[in-house]
C-alpha cells in the first residue's frame, strides 16, 4: 500500500521520516541523499551524504572539508539501506553523476527523479527508466506550452554569427554540453573558456568525458579574429552588458533569459511536457507527486487515469 506521506516537505527540505533522511536538503541534516551536483540541490554542512562518486567529486570542489562530516559513494544500480529503506540510484540524464533516486518500502517503489533530461548528451550518463508505483518528478517544465527544441539544430544557430560570441552558460553541466556540442555542429568556431569553469572541466576530464577542443580565455586571442566562443558564467556574462564588438547569447530553457527574441539558444538540461510524459508511461506509475515546478497541468492532463498530488 502506497504510503502517502512517505515523503513530504519541512524547514529543512523532503524528508522520508520511515527512512529518517532528506533528499536534496536545502539546509544541513543528518542524513542527505544528495541527486547531484548543482548548487541548488547539493548543499554543504551535512552529517552524512550519500550520492554518486561524480556528485562527490564536484561537491569536493564547490566546498572542499565543509561537503559533510562523512560521504557514501554509490554506483548506479547497486542497493543501500538507509534505516530499512533501500535506495537504488538510477542515472538521470541531466549532468555527470545525476541520479534518480528508487526508494522501496513495504513492496511498495517510490522513485525520485531530482533534476532530468532525455535530450542526447555526450556530457553524462543517459537517463534510465524503471518501473515505480510512485513517480516523484520535478516540474520544472510540465507546461504543454513547453517544448525544448532539437540542441543540435539550436547550436548550429552560431556557425551563421561571423562576430565574436559572448556565450553565457553555467559553469557545472550546461558548460561542458555546450563544449561538446560546439565541437561537434560549430566545429570552425574555436572555443575560449572563462578561468572558473576550468577546474570543473577537469573533474569532467578525471571522470572520463571528452569534451573536445577548448582552452583558457585570453583577451588577446579574442582580438586576432572573428570566429571565438567565449563561454562565460553567468555573473561575468551579467557583468559584460556593454560589451561591443561580440554576439551576446545565454544557453537557457528558460524564455526570460534569452538575450532577445532574435538572438536565442533554448538548451535546456531538463525534461519538457513530452519528456516528463514519456517518462510517466515508462515508469507506470499508481500516483504522480511533483515538486520543483508547477504540477497542474499533468493533474489536469491525467484526470481520473493517474492520482497527481501536488508536493510543493
Amino acid at each position: 500500500m502506497i504510503i502517502e506521506d512517505f515523503v513530504f516537505f519541512n524547514e529543512n527540505g523532503l524528508y522520508c521520516k520511515y527512512g529518517d533522511f532528506y533528499l536534496d536538503p536545502q539546509q544541513p541534516v543528518n542524513n542527505a541523499v544528495i541527486t547531484h551536483a548543482h548548487a541548488d540541490h547539493a548543499k554543504s554542512g551535512h552529517k552524512m551524504v550519500y550520492a554518486t562518486q561524480a556528485t562527490l567529486e564536484f561537491m569536493l570542489l564547490r566546498y572542499g572539508k565543509n561537503m559533510a562530516d562523512s560521504t557514501m559513494a554509490t554506483g548506479y544500480h547497486h542497493p543501500f539501506n538507509i534505516n530499512g529503506v533501500q535506495i537504488t540510484f538510477i542515472p538521470a540524464g541531466h549532468i555527470p553523476g545525476s541520479a534518480q533516486v528508487l526508494m522501496e518500502y513495504e513492496g511498495v517503489r517510490y522513485l525520485y527523479t531530482g533534476d532530468y533530461k532525455l535530450q542526447p548528451d555526450a556530457t553524462c550518463e543517459p537517463v534510465e527508466f524503471v518501473k515505480a508505483d510512485v513517480l516523484i518528478t520535478e516540474s520544472t517544465f510540465a507546461d504543454p506550452k513547453v517544448l525544448h527544441p532539437d540542441p543540435e539544430q539550436e547550436i548550429k544557430k552560431l556557425n551563421d554569427i561571423k562576430l565574436n560570441i559572448l556565450l553565457g552558460a553555467y559553469a557545472l553541466g550546461k558548460s561542458q554540453r555546450l563544449i561538446r556540442l560546439i565541437n561537434d555542429f560549430a566545429p570552425q568556431k574555436q572555443i575560449l573558456v572563462h578561468h572558473r569553469i576550468m577546474p570543473i572541466i577537469a573533474v569532467y576530464q578525471k571522470l572520463g568525458f571528452n569534451l573536445g577542443n577548448h582552452q583558457i580565455y585570453s583577451r588577446k586571442l579574442m582580438k586576432t579574429q572573428q570566429e571565438f566562443v567565449y563561454i562565460v558564467p553567468p555573473f561575468t556574462f551579467d557583468s559584460y552588458i556593454r560589451a561591443t564588438g561580440v554576439k551576446r547569447l545565454f544557453a537557457s530553457g528558460w524564455k526570460n533569459l534569452q538575450v532577445n527574441a532574435n538572438d536565442t539558444l533554448f538548451i535546456s538540461d531538463h525534461a519538457d511536457w513530452n519528456d516528463i510524459i514519456y517518462t510517466i508511461s515508462k515508469t507506470q506509475p499508481k500516483q504522480i507527486w511533483t515538486l520543483h515546478g508547477n504540477g497542474a497541468h499533468l493533474k489536469e492532463y491525467f484526470k481520473d487515469e493517474i492520482f497527481v498530488k501536488l508536493l510543493n
